[in-house]
C-alpha cells in the first residue's frame, strides 16, 4: 500500500489543517469545502487526514461498515445478528471521481446476481463505502450539480434513499465530506456553498524561507518516503491522541446562553441568510474549544468558527466574492469572554436591571433563540439580495431598462461622438496611438461600468446536442425525460427495452422446457440504456466590439450591462463562457472559454472603448478559437454572441474583409447571434447585414431582455390589429 504525504509534515496551511481537524474532532461540523489556486496541497492534506484518524470498530463482513451499537437492526442485506463478531479497521478517504454516475454513487441493481439467478439484490455505492468515514471530491465545482446535490443531502441526511431500476432501500451514510476546487475553473451555486459547513481558502505561501522548506520536504518524501514517514511518525501519533481526547470532551461542552447570543450577535451582524450558519458556527466552536483541551466556549473559539463559517455565506449573488470584514468581526464580538461563574454567589441576578449599550452586550430580546441541534433547518436560498458585479454606476447614468432608441436620440444629438459613415473612422480614433502588430491597440481607452443586470431572453442552439447536462439547449444526456434506448452503455439500464429485446429469444433459449424453471432467460445482449433528452450547457462565446463608436456616450454602459446579464444566464445555465474583444487595431482573447463567469464578469468591467472598430479581425479571432476548442471538447456545442453596431473602418476594404470573415465564421456551422448596438434616428442597418452574412438571428440592443422582447411583440401585435393595419397586413 502507497504511503501518503504526513499530515504534519505539511507546512503553510494552518487554516486549511483546523478547518480537517475540527471535523474530524465534530463531523456534525457540516465538512469542509477548500477553495484555492492548483498547487497549494490541497489533495494532498486530505488524503493525509485520514492516516491520523483513530481506528473505528465495524460489524466484520458487513457492507455498510455498521457499528457495534447497530447489531440487531436491518440492513440492505438484511438484520445483523446480536452476536455478529465486530473488528478495528482504519477510516476510510473514499475519492468520488468527477464523471460518476448517479447509480455508482448512490448504488444500483446487481446487474450480475439479476442476469445469473434472476433476483433483485442490492449493489452499493460510493455513499455506502465512505460510512462512517471521509468522502471527498477533487474539484467538486466541476461535478454536475444534482450530484453535489445528492453528495450534500446525504450528508446533511446522514441516510441514502435508493429508488431506480426496481431496487427501493435506504441505509446509513455518516461521513466527512472534503471538497476542493480552484475558483479559476468556475464557482459553486451559493446554496451549494451554504451546504458546506466550513469553507477556507488557501494560496501558495510567498516567503522565500517557508517555500524552501516546501520543496526540501516534498523532495525527501519523494527520495525516501519510508524514512520520511518515520520522521513524522511521533506527531502523527499526538494528533491521532489529540482528535481521541476531543472527542471524549466535545459532548460536554456546554452552549452557554452568553455563547448563543454572541454566536447569533456575529451572524446577524454579517447578514446571513437562514439559521445554518448559527448552528454550524455553534458546534464548530464548541469543537475548537475542545480541541483546545477546554471545557467551556471561549470569544477566541467563536471568532474561529465564523472564520470559517461565514465567508461563503456572505455570497448571495453569483458573481459577489466570498470573504469576511474581520474588523466587523472583532467589533461584534466585544473584547471580553464570558465571566466565570463564582460558585459562593447564591443570588439571582436582577431581571430588571438594564444591560449596557454596546457590542459586549447585544441585549436579552431573543437573538439567540433556540438552537435546532438535529440539524433540521432550512438553507437560505435568496440570491436576489445584494448587488452583481460590475454594478454601481453613478446616478447620472441612464436607467437600464431604458431602451436603445432612448439613448440613441440623445447619441444623435451629439455628433462629434459618433463616427462620420463618410470619413471611415470612430470616435476617438488616435493616429498617433501606439499599436501592437497584429493584435488589439494599445491606445488608451475609457472604462465604463455597467449597471444591475436583467433577466434576458432564452438564447439557445438549434437542433439535439449531446453534451454536457445543462440548462440551455435541447440534447440527449443522462438526465430528463427517457425517450428510447440503445445498446447498454453501462449505467441506466432500460428494463422495459431489455425485456422487449430478450423476449423473441426465450423459446431458442430453452424457456418453458423445464431447464429454466419458468423465469425469463436473459444475456448481456439483452441489456439496453435508456435514452435521455434534456438539456446542455454550451460554449458562449462573446464577440465583443469595444470601439469609439460604441464609447459614444451611455452606450458602453447599455452594452456592458446587457453583457452582464448574458453572462449570469450563463451562469444560471451552466454554460461555458469566453470573450473576445476587439478595437483599434486588432482583437484578442479577453477571457479563454472558462466555467468562472465570475472570471468574465471581472473582465468586463475593465473592458475599455475607444479606437477604430476591426470587425473583420475579431471575427476571425472568434473563429480560430472555436476551431481550438471543437478539438478539446467536441462535444459542447458553441453559441457565438456578436456585440457590436456592425460598422468597420480598420484597415483597406473594411466592410468587405468583415463580410468575408462573417461567411468564414458562419461556415464552421455554428449558432451565432448578432446583438444590435445602433441607435439613433437614422441607422444604417450594418448589423443586419452581418447577421445575414453569419446567418445569424439579429436582436436589436433593447430586446435583449425578456422585457424588451414581449413589449416589442405586443407593440407589433397591436400594430397588426390597428385599423390603420388590417389583420394579415405587416407595417
Amino acid at each position: 500500500m502507497p504511503l501518503h504525504y504526513p499530515f504534519s509534515a505539511v507546512v503553510g496551511s494552518d487554516d486549511m489543517a483546523l478547518a480537517l481537524l475540527l471535523n474530524a474532532v465534530s463531523p456534525s461540523a457540516g465538512g469542509v469545502l477548500i477553495r484555492g489556486e492548483k498547487g497549494t496541497a490541497k489533495s494532498t492534506m486530505v488524503r493525509a487526514l485520514a492516516g491520523i484518524l483513530p481506528q473505528i470498530e465495524v460489524v466484520a463482513g458487513d457492507r455498510f461498515s455498521s457499528a457495534p451499537a447497530d447489531r440487531g437492526t436491518d440492513t440492505p442485506d438484511g438484520p445483523i445478528p446480536l452476536d455478529a463478531p465486530t473488528e478495528l479497521r482504519p477510516v476510510r478517504l473514499v475519492e468520488l471521481p468527477i464523471g460518476a454516475t448517479e447509480d455508482r454513487i448512490a448504488g444500483s441493481l446487481h446487474l450480475e446476481k439479476a442476469l445469473s439467478e434472476g433476483v433483485t439484490a442490492f449493489e452499493p455505492g460510493l455513499l455506502a463505502r465512505a460510512h462512517r468515514g471521509l468522502l471527498y471530491v477533487d474539484e467538486v465545482n466541476l461535478l454536475h450539480d444534482h450530484v453535489v446535490d445528492q453528495l450534500l443531502d446525504a450528508a446533511a441526511m446522514g441516510r441514502v434513499t435508493v429508488e431506480r431500476d426496481g431496487v427501493s432501500v435506504e441505509h446509513a451514510a455518516r461521513f466527512v465530506l472534503i471538497g476542493t476546487m480552484n475558483p479559476e475553473e468556475g464557482e459553486l451555486r451559493p446554496q451549494l456553498l451554504d451546504r458546506f459547513g466550513l469553507t477556507v481558502e488557501v494560496s501558495a505561501p510567498r516567503e522565500a524561507e517557508l517555500r524552501a522548506e516546501v520543496v526540501r520536504r516534498r523532495v525527501a518524501f519523494d527520495s525516501d518516503p519510508e524514512g520520511f514517514c518515520a520522521t513524522f511518525a511521533a506527531e502523527e501519533v499526538a494528533l491521532r491522541e489529540r482528535i481521541v481526547a476531543a472527542r471524549a470532551r466535545v459532548g460536554g461542552i456546554e452552549l452557554t446562553d452568553w455563547a448563543l447570543t454572541k454566536i447569533a450577535t456575529v451572524c446577524a451582524g454579517f447578514d446571513v441568510d437562514g439559521m445554518r450558519a448559527d448552528i454550524v458556527t455553534a458546534r464548530t466552536a464548541a469543537a475548537h474549544a475542545a480541541w483546545e483541551g477546554r471545557d467551556r466556549i471561549t470569544r477566541d473559539d467563536i471568532r474561529v468558527a465564523a472564520r470559517m463559517a461565514l465567508p461563503h455565506r456572505r455570497r448571495r449573488a453569483p458573481f459577489d466574492a466570498p470573504g469576511l470584514d474581520e474588523d466587523l468581526l472583532d467589533r461584534l464580538l466585544g473584547d471580553d469572554d464570558e465571566p466565570d461563574p463564582d460558585p459562593d454567589l447564591d443570588t439571582e441576578p436582577d431581571p430588571q436591571a438594564k444591560a449596557p449599550a454596546g457590542d459586549d452586550n447585544p441585549g436579552a430580546d431573543g437573538a439567540a433563540g433556540d438552537v435546532d441541534t438535529a440539524g433540521n433547518d432550512t438553507a437560505g436560498n435568496d440570491t436576489t439580495g445584494g448587488q452583481d458585479a460590475g454594478s454601481g454606476a453613478s446616478a447620472e447614468h441612464a436607467d437600464p431598462s431604458a431602451s436603445a432608441e432612448d439613448c440613441g436620440r440623445a447619441e444623435s444629438d451629439a455628433a462629434q461622438d459618433e463616427p462620420s459613415p463618410d470619413t471611415g473612422t470612430d470616435a476617438g480614433a488616435d493616429t498617433g496611438a501606439e499599436r501592437r502588430p497584429g493584435g488589439a491597440s494599445t491606445e488608451p481607452g475609457t472604462v465604463t461600468a455597467g449597471s444591475d443586470p436583467y433577466r434576458t431572453r432564452l438564447l439557445t442552439v438549434a437542433g439535439t446536442g449531446h453534451g454536457v447536462s445543462g440548462r440551455r439547449s435541447r440534447a440527449i444526456t443522462t438526465t430528463g425525460r427517457r425517450t428510447g434506448s440503445t445498446g447498454f452503455t453501462g449505467s441506466d439500464v432500460h428494463l422495459p427495452a431489455t425485456i422487449r429485446a430478450a423476449a423473441p429469444r426465450q423459446a431458442a433459449r430453452g424457456r418453458g422446457a423445464g431447464l429454466d424453471g419458468g423465469r425469463l432467460v436473459l444475456s448481456a445482449r439483452d441489456l439496453r440504456s435508456a435514452v435521455r433528452e434534456g438539456r446542455e450547457a454550451n460554449l458562449v462565446l462573446f464577440c465583443v466590439d469595444a470601439s469609439g463608436s460604441m464609447a459614444a456616450r451611455t452606450r458602453m454602459e447599455q452594452v456592458k450591462t446587457a453583457i452582464l446579464s448574458l453572462l449570469l444566464d450563463a451562469y444560471r445555465r451552466r454554460d461555458t463562457v469566453g470573450l473576445v474583444t476587439f478595437r483599434g487595431s486588432g482583437a484578442q482573447v479577453a477571457l479563454p472559454p472558462t466555467s468562472s463567469v465570475d472570471v468574465a464578469a471581472a473582465r468586463l468591467a475593465e473592458l475599455p472603448a475607444g479606437g477604430r472598430t476591426p470587425l473583420a479581425e475579431g471575427l476571425l479571432t472568434a473563429a480560430e478559437l472555436l476551431r481550438v476548442e471543437r478539438v478539446r471538447d467536441p462535444q459542447r456545442r458553441p453559441l457565438v454572441v456578436v456585440v457590436t453596431d456592425g460598422r468597420a473602418t480598420h484597415g483597406p476594404d473594411a466592410l468587405a474583409r468583415s463580410r468575408a470573415a462573417a461567411a468564414g465564421l458562419a461556415s464552421l456551422g455554428v449558432a451565432s447571434v448578432v446583438v444590435d448596438c445602433e441607435s439613433g434616428r437614422f441607422r444604417m442597418g450594418l448589423a443586419s447585414e452581418l447577421a445575414a452574412h453569419l446567418g445569424a438571428e439579429h436582436i436589436p440592443l433593447g430586446e435583449v431582455t425578456a422585457e424588451g422582447l414581449t413589449h416589442t411583440v405586443r407593440t407589433r401585435t397591436a400594430a397588426r390589429q390597428s385599423p390603420a393595419h388590417p389583420e394579415g397586413e405587416v407595417a
